[in-house]
């Protein structure tokens, strides 16, 4: 058994083209109590701003110039590619409540096992899941 096959791997970053990087970290910060822990240009003149906390973060790239190199990128051409971004919570209540005082509809809840969930999508249709395995009392 080699060395990384024994070591704990864990998800860093998910990197999501997006139309508006600065306006979708704002809005994050201010839903999640994230910070913005390095924006700056990114390949082929896109903009990129990496969003989260000490240990995760999203990286919400930006496209820039349209030139043939750009036929390389793939998934970096198309906005929001990926279905969801799980994110867990402790108290699901108070996190849907500052949800919707931002003017998010959330939808799609569901209790099973072991957990709690609800939907919610920003501007762009990017969407998030937030759980919860706390037990609810």
């Amino acid at each position: 058994m080699n060395q990384a096959s024994t070591e704990i791997i864990q998800l860093e970053h998910a990197n999501i083209t997006v139309q508006e990087p600065e306006k979708l970290a704002q809005q994050l910060c201010e839903l999640f109590d994230w910070q913005v822990r390095w924006s700056g240009e990114s390949i082929y003149g896109g903009t990129t701003v990496h969003v989260g906390n000490e240990r995760y973060y999203l990286a919400l790239y930006s496209m820039g110039r349209a030139d043939e190199e750009q036929t390389e990128l793939g998934s970096y051409q198309r906005e929001n590619g990926l279905n969801h971004i799980g994110l867990v919570v402790k108290d699901l209540d108070a996190i849907e409540m500052r949800i919707k005082q931002a003017g998010y509809k959330t939808y799609s809840h569901g209790d099973y096992e072991p957990g709690r969930r609800f939907y919610f999508a920003v501007a762009g249709g990017l969407e998030f899941e937030m759980v919860s395995y706390a037990s609810s009392t």
